[in-house]
C-alpha cells in the first residue's frame, strides 16, 4: 500500500511540474509589438473565439485575452521568466500555458536558444515542438495551428500589416 501511495504522489507531482517553459528574457519575435491575434479554440467539438493583445511594458510582456464582446478572460504579465496576474481577474492556468506556447510559436528561429536546452525541437521549417506536448504547424509567421492532446488553437494576426 505505501508503494502505491508513493507512486501516485510521484505521478501527481510530475503532472504539476510539467509546465510550458518560458525564457528568462523575452526573445525576438516574428512581428513588432503591439500584436493583436485572433484565437480559435477547439476542444471536443466545442469552438470558442478570442482576441489576444500582446504589448511591451518596459521589460515585461502584457498578455490580454478577451472574448468577442471585449470581456477580459485573462490578463498576465511575463517579466524575467515569471508570470504574474495583471488586474483583478482570477488566475487562469490554461491561459498561462497558452501564452507560454504562443511566445514560443511567435519567437524567431534565431531566438530559440533563449529556451532551456531540450525543451523544444525544430521538426521542419513548418513545424516546432515544445515540452510538455505542444506542436506548432505554421502556414505563415502569424498564421499557425497550435495544439496538444485533445486541444487545438488556430492563430491568425488581426493587424493589417501582418495579414498578407
Amino acid at each position: 500500500m505505501p508503494r502505491i501511495l508513493l507512486l501516485v504522489s510521484s505521478l501527481l507531482l510530475g503532472a504539476c511540474a510539467a509546465r510550458t517553459p518560458v525564457p528568462q528574457a523575452a526573445p525576438a519575435l516574428v512581428a513588432a509589438l503591439p500584436l493583436t491575434l485572433q484565437i480559435q479554440r477547439e476542444q471536443a467539438d466545442v469552438r470558442q473565439d478570442w482576441l489576444l493583445v500582446i504589448q511591451q511594458e518596459g521589460s515585461a510582456l502584457r498578455w490580454s485575452l478577451m472574448d468577442p464582446l471585449g470581456i477580459p478572460q485573462a490578463r498576465q504579465l511575463l517579466d524575467a521568466g515569471q508570470w504574474r496576474n495583471d488586474g483583478l481577474l482570477p488566475p487562469n492556468a490554461e491561459a498561462r500555458e497558452l501564452f507560454a506556447a504562443l511566445l514560443f510559436a511567435l519567437s524567431r528561429s534565431d531566438a530559440l536558444q533563449a529556451y532551456p536546452a531540450g525543451s523544444w525541437q525544430q521538426v521542419s521549417d513548418d513545424q516546432r515542438r515544445l515540452v510538455p506536448d505542444w506542436t506548432i504547424d505554421y502556414h505563415g509567421p502569424l498564421d499557425f495551428a497550435l495544439g496538444k492532446t485533445g486541444l487545438n488553437y488556430r492563430i491568425r494576426a488581426l493587424n493589417l500589416e501582418e495579414s498578407d
